[in-house]
């Protein structure tokens, strides 16, 4: 991507970050465990080819990129808010909509990253094919949000200094686990909430359809992280749970500042401090940080990374209660509505085709 997009100053184009993993090779060509090589296969079935499956010919509105209602944007009811035009309030949507998917551009290239690491590092051959699958699922992912961001948006931010952060601890971690915990568990279980709320809210047919086609995906890796971590964290010591679960906290707390959008606000200088303040005590905010959470707190629950200070901290975050959450019946969910999408694109290809007497072969040409 030209650096020329971005909306911040851009110092450099790229990022180096060591680390000192292990390569591991495993000898044991068995079938492995049966419900890896489940999501193995699945893996394989559900590959997608982004420049068919989407519709990119599709116009989108900066000032409006999504399609949201006013209500949902993070300053809505503000000072700042209120005194604001329509110009200014189209211009805060646009850099918003471009901060976001930036930052879901970065943390896509980071689960390419992680996901080829894991190919490397984890011990069983099982783990090894699914994560094969995960890296060109990441790259595909990588490749569509790049391109939302080129085409539509025209806009793009760098990486928020709590994502960089959280990614640099992941990366450089040598333990194979760690990669697992910090990507499939905390970043995509953070990621595939925030996905939802577009999904689920957006009426801009092209934002919408991206994120539920990623989400189904996206289902798929956090089963993976899960299926792993909770055959393996029964196997440690108490204090090498301690040691990861206050890895969590740590980044719980990370990520919950990472959604202020301070970059945009002080870019865009419209009373930066305002807005932070105003969205720190915003009820609708909190709803929204609430939401953000919903994926990571049952998975961590699930794994066995939940202990007294893992609950005081999601006390204290505002998300308690979520443990209980059935995280298979919302991945099952999130599978089901991409599906859905996509028949209704296929009905649609199908009665263009009646319509317009296109010939076959030409449908793809069709939107």
């Amino acid at each position: 991507m030209s650096t020329r997009m971005y909306a911040l100053p851009v110092e450099q184009t790229q990022w180096h970050v060591p680390g000192g993993s292990t390569t591991v090779f495993d000898w044991e060509y068995d079938e492995g465990r049966d419900r890896l090589l489940g999501l193995y296969e699945k893996g394989k079935q559900k590959q997608w080819d982004a420049a068919e499956r989407l519709d990119w010919t599709i116009e989108v509105d900066v000032n409006d990129p999504m399609g949201v209602p006013e209500q949902s944007i993070a300053i809505y009811g503000s000072q700042v808010w209120d005194s604001m035009g329509a110009k200014d309030r189209g211009m805060v949507r646009h850099h918003l909509a471009s901060w976001q998917f930036s930052q879901f551009l970065h943390g896509e290239q980071g689960a390419l990253i992680c996901s080829s690491k894991i190919v490397h590092t984890v011990p069983g051959l099982d783990a090894k094919f699914y994560a094969a699958t995960q890296v060109m699922d990441e790259a595909r992912h990588v490749e569509v949000y790049s391109r939302y961001l080129r085409e539509k948006l025209k806009l793009a931010y760098p990486i928020n200094p709590g994502l960089k952060a959280l990614l640099n601890d992941v990366i450089s971690d040598p333990r194979w686990d760690m990669t697992y915990l910090g990507m499939q568990v905390l970043i995509e279980g953070l990621a595939l909430a925030a996905f939802a709320l577009i999904r689920d809210i957006a009426t801009e047919p092209l934002a919408k359809t991206l994120n539920a086609y990623v989400m189904q995906d996206e289902a798929r890796h956090v089963a993976f992280g899960r299926l792993a971590l909770r055959d393996y964290y029964p196997q440690l010591t108490q204090a090498e749970r301690d040691e990861r679960e206050e890895f969590c906290i740590e980044a719980c707390y990370l990520m919950r500042q990472r959604f202020l959008g301070e970059e945009v606000w002080r870019n865009l200088d419209i009373d930066a401090d305002e807005c932070i303040e105003y969205m720190r005590n915003s009820e609708h905010f909190k709803r929204f940080q609430s939401h953000l959470f919903s994926r990571i707190v049952p998975t961590l629950s699930d794994i066995g990374l939940f202990g007294d200070r893992m609950r005081q901290t999601f006390a204290d975050i505002g998300v308690i209660g979520y443990e209980t959450t059935d995280i298979d019946s919302l991945m099952e969910q999130d599978e089901k509505i991409a599906e859905d999408l996509d028949h209704a694109r296929i009905v649609q290809v199908e009665q263009a085709i009646t319509l317009g007497g296109l010939e076959p072969g030409q449908e793809t040409t069709v939107r």
